[in-house]
């Protein structure tokens, strides 16, 4: 029987060391960014550069955008990235979130 969430499924997975805006975050190895991050706790991936709104992964394919994070000093999208260890992952900063 399958568990009640889908996140549930990642604690199986073995963890890797990454950093999320300067906290040090042990995420399940091969598991989307956007998935283990929201497992872990995190809510806030960035706010929106007019308002400052909150912002988290929506979509969780690649479409909506919400779920940008500086990864390395690279804008990607959360959810179409994996985990791997060592990831420097950030909000992004400023107004500007330049190309994707």
């Amino acid at each position: 029987m399958k568990p009640a969430s889908p996140f549930l499924e990642l604690e199986e997975a073995p963890r890797v060391a990454v950093s999320f805006d300067g906290t040090a975050l042990e995420l399940p190895e091969g598991a989307t960014l956007a998935a283990a991050l929201l497992a872990a706790g995190v809510g806030v991936f960035r706010q929106t550069p007019v308002s400052g709104a909150p912002r988290a992964p929506f979509c969780m394919m690649g479409a909506c955008f919400d779920c940008l994070v500086e990864i390395d000093g690279v804008l990607r999208q959360a959810c179409m990235v994996e985990v791997t260890a060592g990831l420097e992952i950030r909000k992004p900063q400023g107004g500007d979130l330049g190309p994707v």
